[in-house]
């Protein structure tokens, strides 16, 4: 015989030759012989030691324990005094009751959508995003949901969870934002036979995200041929001279030819243009010499109009000075005194003769 005492919050089991006899609880008890004892701390779930359908079949030890029995294709997430504890997956699980409150929240995996009122941040702990999957879409993007292959519908900004399982589920995206594609080194063939390097340039936007990911695959790259022959079809029926007379005509041109096409991939364009222009390297030296022969030519054209101006000015200068003798003077005696500025002194001989020379210049006659 021995005399064991259990403690408030403390469970035993009684086991004889590894046989379950009894459950003991709060109290002081004698063991027989042979009998050996397991204590149990009621604060945690309970562990069987042996076969649970058999300690079931002791209705105390019933009364004592809640039992959670999962099933195949469902978790349960377990909360212990209402913050989580642990997630389970199918099976049958025994909580000892009175210490601590134990709550179950059971998912349904077998389902895509997750119905349950599970708070997001337990969606996001690791033991339970093992089972979930997430995407998220941005403020600048639109989703498309397919499961099992199909479209199922449209997805706004936010984030979305569908539980994991064996039914494929998708999400594409669109971003909605303004994009630019370039075109980039094009080399086509003018109509007068000029080989042109040119460099494009598409804005637009995606406004149809059905039409873009559903009806269509790859719809960039199905812009950007769209694009490329509509630019060779533009460049192709010029010559050299037009084209560089028209690029900025370009965006019109484009834009009327390919909406249509452009409508049926849910894209919009908003804005295109040439970019650059490379010429070959003989075309470039022949413009190059064209454009100096003719700023040459204009040139000599402002040199004739200033000469011809000059001219005409001396020509009405020297009529005035015909017609007044004070006038005709008074420019003798500008020159002399221009010619005295770069002359630092002045030698006279010949005695009054040259004084008497020096004023008729300076002295207009009466």
């Amino acid at each position: 015989m021995k005399r064991i005492r259990v403690n408030k919050g403390k469970a035993v089991l009684v086991f004889k030759n590894n046989d379950y006899q009894r459950v003991l609880t709060e109290g002081k008890y004698w063991l027989n012989f042979g009998e050996t004892a397991t204590e149990y701390d009621m604060a945690y779930a309970f562990s069987s030691p042996v076969q649970f359908n058999i300690l079931l079949k002791d209705n105390k030890l019933a009364e004592l324990l809640t039992v959670l029995e999962v099933n195949d294709n469902e978790i349960a997430i377990i909360f212990r005094d209402g913050i989580f504890y642990a997630v389970y997956n199918a099976g049958k699980y025994a909580f000892w009751k009175g210490v601590v409150d134990y709550t179950f929240l059971k998912a349904d995996l077998s389902k895509i959508e997750i119905t349950e009122n599970i708070p997001l941040n337990i969606l996001q702990k690791p033991e339970v995003a093992q089972f979930v999957r997430s995407y998220s879409i941005g403020s600048y993007e639109k989703g498309l949901l397919y499961i099992d292959e199909k479209f199922e519908k449209e997805l706004g900004t936010g984030s979305y969870y569908f539980w994991k399982n064996a039914i494929p589920v998708a999400v594409m995206k669109a971003d909605l934002r303004q994009q630019q594609l370039e075109i980039s080194g094009q080399e086509i063939l003018t109509s007068d036979k000029a080989a042109l390097r040119i460099n494009f340039y598409v804005q637009y936007v995606v406004n149809d995200i059905v039409k873009a990911l559903t009806e269509n695959k790859d719809y960039e790259k199905q812009l950007y041929i769209i694009m490329q022959l509509a630019l060779r079809e533009f460049i192709g029926t010029l010559a050299l001279d037009e084209i560089l007379q028209k690029k900025e005509s370009v965006n019109q041109y484009v834009i009327s030819n390919v909406k249509e096409k452009v409508d049926k991939l849910g894209v919009e364009i908003k804005d295109s243009g040439i970019r650059d222009i490379i010429l070959p390297g003989d075309v470039k030296e022949i413009m190059s010499q064209v454009l100096i022969a003719q700023k040459k030519a204009q040139a000599n054209i402002i040199t004739r109009r200033e000469e011809t101006a000059s001219t005409r000015s001396l020509l009405n200068t020297a009529k005035l000075m015909e017609e007044n003798e004070m006038l005709f003077k008074l420019k003798e005696m500008e020159y002399v005194e221009k010619i005295a500025e770069k002359i630092n002194s002045i030698s006279l001989s010949g005695g009054n003769q040259i004084v008497e020379q020096l004023k008729e210049i300076f002295s207009p006659k009466k």
